[in-house]
């Protein structure tokens, strides 16, 4: 290992440790040593442009790009495999069950943030449940940021080999109904890899004291995730367009996995500084 690789490990596991330390109340977080101050910051806030970018960029990770390209694909060979007089009704077999594929993930999504976020919500004492999850996406994005600077040292976060078989195995006869099915288990296997933003958000979303509030933006981060899936779907149609795509996810992947580490880091060492 090289010194740079070394100073690198040392500095990701430095980061980890810290986050433990003030995830555990061992290290006082800033809100807790000026507490005692007037006008002391308190619970973190969360704007709008914050859900917005961090649901598009959530919508673009290698993880769910890589597999939607891969569905994508495989509903275009059962269009090209049709005749001239069939490719109509093929596409539009196409939007429906890419459209049940999306909406799977939507839901899933959504209902999966809905119960980590009561559950960081019931442990709100000492803000306890969203401290944990600060913790998990600061360990989540340091495994991307891993990836990024030590590609070779330990596994790579990834979803599941067997996840993007069964995509590839999507072809023309599939229904929309196995299509949401499928789209449900996709999503629930890739949140290891595509989880972290996720994870912060809910964590941020749990300190706040209007639950209406918090879950209108739950939902709307759902929208923003999935809205580059169905820009997707709707370009399917041009082979070209589908092609730059994949061309662009493939040069750009790992750079998107260093954005999306970076940020997730910093948002969830903010979360445990003012939590």
């Amino acid at each position: 290992m090289t010194t740079r690789s070394l100073l690198i490990g040392v500095l990701l596991s430095g980061i980890a440790a810290l986050s433990v330390g003030m995830t555990a109340g061992w290290l006082q977080a800033p809100a807790n040593l000026m507490a005692a101050i007037p006008g002391a910051m308190s619970n973190p806030a969360i704007t709008l442009p914050t859900i917005l970018v961090a649901g598009l960029l959530d919508g673009i990770n290698p993880c769910a790009f890589t597999l939607l390209l891969l569905f994508i694909t495989a509903l275009l060979a059962g269009v090209g495999s049709a005749g001239p007089e069939a490719v109509s009704a093929a596409q539009r077999k196409m939007m429906i069950n890419g459209g049940a594929f999306i909406g799977a993930i939507f839901l899933a999504y959504l209902l999966l943030g809905t119960g980590l976020m009561q559950v960081s919500t019931t442990l709100a004492q000492n803000h306890l449940g969203a401290r944990l999850g600060a913790l998990l996406s600061i360990l989540l994005g340091l495994w991307m940021l891993k990836d990024y600077y030590l590609p070779g040292v330990g596994p790579k976060l990834a979803a599941p080999r067997s996840i993007a078989g069964r995509v590839r195995g999507v072809n023309a006869s599939a229904s929309a109904l196995t299509m949401f099915g499928l789209g449900a288990l996709v999503s629930l296997c890739t949140v290891p890899c595509s989880g972290a933003v996720y994870i912060a958000i809910i964590s941020l979303l749990a300190l706040q004291e209007n639950f209406a509030v918090s879950y209108g933006y739950l939902l709307l981060y759902n929208v923003m995730f999935v809205l580059p899936l169905v820009v997707i779907l709707l370009l399917a149609s041009s082979r070209a367009g589908l092609n730059r795509m994949a061309r662009w996810n493939l040069h750009h992947r790992n750079r998107i996995k260093l954005i999306l580490g970076g940020g997730v880091v910093v948002l969830g060492l903010a979360i445990l500084a003012t939590a």
